[in-house]
């Protein structure tokens, strides 16, 4: 089976010492686990320390991260996730 294909990779080092990173996979196919058929990481916080985060380890499904929290993700589209990362990231540091 082919490797999965990278399609949105972005990382921003943000002046406070934060980092905000993207990235997204598109996967040869969906299966049960990954039905949209992507594998997710968007990450933000400082190295060694997670404040928000989205994926979908395997055996974990689609969920999220706020700080020590973790909670189920309900995928619709990946603009959307995007989206809902960069709005709690937003909130996180008082731009919203």
């Amino acid at each position: 089976m082919p490797p999965a294909t990278l399609i949105y990779d972005r990382k921003l080092l943000l002046p406070e010492g934060t980092i905000l990173q993207i990235r997204i996979w598109r996967l040869p196919q969906a299966n049960v686990e990954r039905p949209h058929g992507l594998k997710y990481s968007l990450f933000y916080g400082r190295p060694g320390e997670r404040i928000i985060g989205y994926d979908n380890e395997a055996g974990k499904g689609d969920h999220r991260h706020y700080r020590d929290r973790e909670e189920p993700y309900v995928f619709e589209t990946m603009d959307t996730l995007i989206a809902d990362f960069e709005a709690d990231v937003r909130r996180e540091i008082g731009h919203e």
